[in-house]
């Protein structure tokens, strides 16, 4: 990314997992990355692992940089916001990836339209194996979308949607993790009643979702196709989808997405 120095408004686990893939995989070198975080642990350790500069303050960090990651929580958005509006500049680009707040937010209390891009990164990011959705903002080029995607890619792959979209991915893919987990504890669950001790149902679980997951990814078959190659006509596969229909799996899944973007409409309207 040439020259540019990348500095992270909060240093926690999403901020760290973006300094490890951007290290890691040679697009930024340390010595062009910067933290700040009101937890001076939290910089000392991410000083010592990655070894990067850190700033006691924001203001420090801001001045120092021409790329700002605003990586703290949404609720906290608002106030980091007001403590830097005075040092961004034209020439930063700013890039939120605070759940639920709108980029016209960050313009109302920076008290003008900037270069910025919306970012939903998931928890995967922390193995290099999330996934991203950018939204350019309205003063944001198409070179600013594109050292956005060069940091987000260093942690796994992107997808580019309009910023009306934001909701609906903190809800599918931004929350999507804490599903599959559930999922996950559930089909373990199940194996335990079937007999199965606890580290042995776990390993077969873990392995399938991750199997089934790199199929659907690497396979030119779509998700149907994938599905029926498993079931046969009156098969052990057949009788299990069978249950997960007639109890509705479908549409308790689009429940809890809609309740998910729903909420994050709200944690919008409350920032």
């Amino acid at each position: 990314m040439g020259q540019d120095i990348i500095g992270f408004i909060g240093a926690g686990n999403m901020a760290t997992a973006l300094v490890k893939g951007l290290i890691e995989s040679g697009v930024q070198g340390a010595e062009h990355l910067r933290a700040s975080d009101i937890h001076e642990e939290r910089l000392k350790k991410l000083s010592a692992d990655f070894g990067l500069p850190v700033h006691p303050n924001n203001l420090a960090l801001v001045q120092d940089c021409t790329v700002i990651v605003l990586a703290v929580k949404p609720q906290n958005m608002r106030e980091v916001l007001e403590d830097i509006r005075t040092k961004v500049r034209d020439d930063h680009l700013v890039i939120s990836i605070a759940a639920g707040i709108p980029l016209k937010m960050i313009y109302e209390v920076i008290g003008r339209e900037i270069a910025a891009v919306r970012v939903m990164p998931n928890t995967p990011a922390l193995i290099q194996q999330g996934i991203s959705a950018l939204a350019a903002g309205g003063k944001a080029h198409e070179g600013d979308l594109e050292k956005a995607s060069r940091i987000f890619e260093a942690v796994g792959r992107i997808v580019i949607v309009s910023e009306e979209m934001m909701d609906a991915v903190t809800a599918l893919s931004g929350s999507g993790p804490g599903y599959v987990f559930k999922l996950m504890e559930c089909f373990v669950g199940a194996g335990l009643k079937v007999g199965f001790d606890e580290h042995t149902a776990l390993r077969l679980v873990t392995q399938t979702f991750l199997g089934a997951a790199h199929l659907a990814i690497e396979s030119e078959k779509g998700l149907s196709e994938l599905r029926e190659m498993v079931t046969s006509p009156g098969g052990t596969t057949a009788a299990g989808l069978a249950v997960m229909d007639q109890r509705g799996l479908a549409p308790l899944l689009e429940e809890a997405v809609e309740a998910a973007c729903q909420r994050s409409i709200e944690l919008g309207k409350d920032g």
